[in-house]
Order: structure tokens, then sequence, then C-alpha cells
């Protein structure tokens, strides 16, 4: 790792470390949610090139899976994780099977037609609690070692699995499987000249990146102790990809900042009641025409800009100045 890469996530972890002392524990746990949830969108837009607008289904789907397992079957808080995060794996199982067999603008719309069937069938389930959610949720223990009723415990066990989470897509990325993915976002029909199984590869991305935004979710159905139907409307998909505008699509840190403005400026602004869409949408519309790759893509760019003139400037030898000329003087002989 380079030492200036080191350097910069030292900070950001020891920032993370002291920031429950300064802001709300649950807020900043709310924002790591969002961050995970975004970035397991960007990984399937920004490295993958497929567009859905069908993330918020998974997202819901863990959060309800985890909320029943925990609430009404008293399964202890990390077995629920897994159990939310598996069943939005086969989710997207399904939805990516269908899906991907279609590119583009048909892609997506296929993959918002079935998350809007996912949220009504929540809407007509007994057990989900309708309008009204499943409330209470309870947060257990760590291993009956650990109170995740305390809010700096919890938001500790947040962070480390944010962590992890966020290590899995980074290790993704560098990866041969991201190699290719890349490679289909680019040029697609090369990718298949090349002998690479293309569907195949979309649908383990799709499965991966509906794993992630399940996990989040039942993070999320955790920190808030409530599993709703929010978290399934089709204005959460939306979410996602602002958060990932935001941030940068098709960087790997953008999705987190994203994710930490939009939290941010929700807290701010939550007093406005019903200006916060309209106050929200002005600074989208303002930061992406300021930032057009965003504000980490944009940064990212700059800073390349700027090496590249320095290692140019660098590269070019100096010329050698002329020897001055001299007269040639006659020979004289004696």
């Amino acid at each position: 790792m380079k030492p200036k890469l080191l350097l910069g996530s030292v900070v950001v972890a020891a920032a993370l470390v002291v920031a429950p002392f300064v802001v709300y524990p649950v807020l900043l746990m709310q924002a790591l949610c969002l961050a995970l949830f975004a970035s397991a969108f960007n990984l399937l837009l920004g490295f993958g090139g497929l567009l859905s607008f069908g993330h918020a289904a998974f997202l819901s789907c863990a959060a309800y899976v985890t909320a029943l397992a925990v609430r009404d079957f008293g399964v202890p808080a990390p077995l629920g994780l897994l159990l939310g995060t598996a069943t939005a794996a086969l989710l997207g199982l399904a939805m990516g099977a269908v899906a991907i067999r279609r590119q583009g603008i048909y892609f997506s719309m296929i993959t918002l037609a079935l998350a809007q069937m996912v949220y009504f069938f929540f809407v007509q389930s007994p057990w989900t609690g309708a309008e009204d959610g499943m409330q209470g949720v309870p947060r257990g223990t760590l291993f009956g070692l650990v109170d995740l009723d305390d809010n700096l415990a919890m938001y500790f066990f947040v962070l480390a699995v944010c962590a992890a989470a966020f290590a899995l897509i980074v290790r993704t990325v560098h990866s041969p499987f991201g190699d290719v993915l890349k490679a289909i976002r680019e040029n697609e029909p090369r990718a298949i000249s090349l002998g690479y199984d293309v569907s195949r590869h979309k649908l383990l991305a799709f499965v991966l990146s509906a794993a992630l935004a399940g996990l989040a979710g039942a993070l999320k159905a955790l920190v808030m102790q409530l599993a709703s139907l929010n978290d399934a409307h089709w204005h959460t998909s939306g979410d996602a990809i602002l958060m990932t505008l935001l941030g940068g699509l098709g960087t790997l840190a953008g999705p987190v900042v994203g994710a930490f403005m939009l939290t941010g400026l929700h807290h701010v602004l939550s007093g406005m009641g019903s200006w916060l869409l309209v106050l929200s949408g002005l600074v989208f519309m303002v930061t992406v025409m300021v930032f057009r790759r965003g504000v980490v893509g944009q940064i990212a760019h700059l800073w390349q800009r700027r090496t590249a003139a320095r290692t140019a400037e660098a590269s070019v030898v100096p010329a050698t100045p002329a020897a001055p000329a001299t007269s040639a003087r006659p020979l004289h002989t004696t």
C-alpha cells in the first residue's frame, strides 16, 4: 500500500473510532448502513455497468427476515444477520436470473418491476405489520458477551461488519473477477469474443451486490429496531443512485462519502417538512454541476491531472547549452 493511501486509511479509521463520542451514535450507524447499501449498488453499476432500480427489495427483504428471526423466534443477532443476508442473496439470484437476460434500460425496468412485486408482497403479508412495520426488534447480545442495546457497543459492531464488507468489495474489484466485470462494462461484445461467460459474471455480481445490500438492511433493522415498508419503496433504490452519483460513480470511497452527505443533509434539514425534498434536489443539482464525476471522483481526477503534469515536467530533459564558438586561428610557421 502506498504511504499516502496508508496514512489516509489510518486517519479515516481514527476518525470513525472517535466519531461516536462526538456525534450521536445512532445517526452514525444509520450513515454506515446506507454507505454499505450504496457501495453494494456501486459494485453493480460502477464496476459492472448494470443499472438496477430494484435494490430496495434486497434491503427490505433482509430487514424483515432479520426482524422476524430475532424478534419472533429469538434468534441471536449475528445469526439473524446471516439469515437476512442469505435471503437477500437468494432473492438476488432469482431476480438476477430473469433480469440479466436483457440489457440497458430493459434490464433496469425488469429490476424495478420485480422490486415493486416484492413491495406489494410485504404490503399484503400479515407478519410484516403493513404500514406500521415490525417494531420493537431487539438487538440482543453478541455471543452472550456484549450487550448490543448499548449504542456505543452497537456502533463498533456495525463499524466492524461494514469494514469487513467494504474490504470484500475492495478485494472483489481488484480481483480477476473484478477485471472481467470492468471489461464487460466497457465492451461486452469484446468480452464475449475473448471467451468469458458474460451471463455468469453478471449473475455473480448481481447476487454479491444483493447480498451486501441485504447485509446493510439487516444491520439497519437492528440499529433502528424497526423494519418498515419505507425500505422497500422504490425511492430507496433512488437514494442508492443518488448517494453513488454524489460521491462518485465507479470509485470505492465515493458511495461512502455520498451516504454520509445525504444522511447529514437529511439530519440538518429534518425540520423543513415537505421542503426537505426540494432542498435535497437543489443540493444534488449543484453538486452534480460542480462535481460532474462526484465529489471523490472529481478530487481523484484533479489529483491525477496534477500528478501527470508533475511527471511530464520531470521527464523533460533540459537542453544542453551549445559550446561557445571559437574562431580558428591561422597557423604561423617560422
